[in-house]
């Protein structure tokens, strides 16, 4: 067997799952307009404490529409409308705390405001503090407490989410008992909502034949989705598939070019 083919088996056999986290504040698409007629009656509603108004305030100075960019600026909005219930405010609060943008970092603040969106069914802040809880940032850690959150977020149809419960299932963390047929089933919905990690890990379940029938063809199939993507570890697998002949024809061209786009994104078994 030749030393790449090792190397690559090697890597196939020791890749972790993939986590998703830290879902970005959601901004609506922005209309094609001329926002400085707008401003001053804008700037009027905002002061006049409307959340709507502050919201939409703050998403201007954090994506720079109409105003200079200022993300202290958009923190200073947010929290407003956040303090007034506003649930998609107090994520963004949630993200700038957690990430160190427009405010210092602070992950106690950032899990506060993430639980007071996420008590409100807000899914982006379910799956971000789901994230703090499995890792015991800014919370005490518990895998219970972040498999709930993952849970509720994923069955909002979340993929972020549906790739975390996935994770958790497939490695049995903690109190949560290990079982790989619940973690091929989240992982197909996040797979399916087109998440690159969980098509990977669909790939890897179909080659290894964890929690599903093992299929080398459904294999080729996931890993060439997730490689389409961009995908560094299935392009490597793949290219493996391809110089070997498991679950596709083999082509050594067709193995070479894999191997050289994984190896381009900083894949060390390519």
């Amino acid at each position: 067997m030749s030393t790449i083919t090792c190397a690559v088996l090697m890597a196939l056999s020791l890749w972790p799952a993939s986590y998703v986290s830290a879902s970005e504040p959601d901004h609506p698409a922005a209309n094609q307009q001329n926002y400085s007629a707008d401003l001053i009656e804008t700037t009027r509603l905002a002061e006049e404490g409307k959340a709507a108004t502050q919201l939409k305030w703050a998403d201007m100075y954090f994506e720079g529409r109409g105003v200079a960019k200022d993300l202290h600026q958009a923190a200073h909005w947010y929290r407003k409308a956040a303090d007034q219930g506003n649930d998609r405010a107090q994520h963004s609060m949630g993200w700038m705390y957690q990430t160190g943008s427009g405010l210092s970092k602070d992950m106690q603040q950032a899990a506060y405001w993430y639980l007071k969106a996420a008590q409100q069914g807000n899914v982006n802040s379910q799956n971000n503090l789901g994230w703090l809880y499995e890792k015991g940032q800014g919370v005490v850690k518990d895998v219970q407490q972040a498999a709930h959150w993952y849970l509720q977020a994923a069955q909002q149809g979340n993929k972020e989410a549906q790739n975390n419960l996935g994770v958790i299932y497939q490695e049995g963390l903690d109190e949560i008992k290990k079982d790989e047929q619940q973690a091929v089933h989240w992982y197909r919905k996040a797979a399916d909502q087109g998440l690159s990690v969980s098509q990977n890990s669909m790939g890897r379940m179909y080659f290894e034949g964890r929690g599903i029938a093992k299929d080398y063809q459904q294999a080729a199939l996931w890993y060439r989705k997730a490689a389409d993507q961009g995908e560094a570890r299935a392009q490597s697998s793949l290219g493996w598939m391809y110089q070997t002949g498991t679950g596709v024809a083999k082509d050594a061209q067709q193995a070479a070019g894999w191997y050289v786009k994984a190896a381009q994104l900083g894949n060390a078994g390519a």
